[in-house]
């Protein structure tokens, strides 16, 4: 079950931030803005500007689903400078989250599950999915959102919620 509840959602949101990252670069273009102002913005002086916030939504989904599986997740040095590196950095993570299966996820939702953070506290991984990996990524991906809607990024609602599976 938590499969089904992480990597479509991972994937999904990780797509949506392209998207609007990618708004943010023809925003730059057409403005004739170094890209590099965008992401070094931040909506208060003491948050992470929006390079980070990409940064940490790839982190969260790919070490919620290496913590819950023990699949080797890939490794980023956090050297991105460009927009180029930055959705490589996006779409090596998506591929990582493709490459798992819900069998991969056997048992998870039990397991135990800590981080170097937490001092030798855990939670199980049912409990990790809704109380930190959900929540995290989905917090990370609004801000990156709202530092390029601040910025006068054209984005809307529909681009952070992306693609909905209406059916007829």
């Amino acid at each position: 079950m938590l499969y089904e509840i992480t990597v479509p959602h991972f994937i999904k949101t990780l797509h949506n931030l392209e998207n609007v990252l990618e708004k943010g670069a023809k925003f730059a273009e057409s403005k004739k803005i170094d890209m590099d102002v965008l992401l070094n913005s931040r909506l208060a002086p003491d948050q992470f500007p929006l390079a980070r916030q990409i940064q940490i939504a790839c982190d969260t989904a790919k070490l919620a689903a290496f913590r819950l599986t023990e699949k080797t997740a890939p490794t980023h040095a956090d050297t991105e400078k460009t927009y180029a590196d930055f959705q490589e950095r996006i779409k090596g993570t998506i591929q990582y989250l493709e490459s798992l299966s819900a069998a991969d996820f056997k048992d998870s939702d039990s397991k135990k599950i800590t981080t170097p953070r937490w001092e030798g506290q855990w939670v199980t991984g049912a409990e990790f999915v809704s109380h930190h990996a959900l929540p995290n990524l989905y917090f990370h991906v609004t801000t990156a959102y709202s530092i390029l809607r601040h910025n006068g990024v054209e984005v809307g609602k529909k681009d952070y919620l992306g693609p909905m599976p209406f059916k007829k």
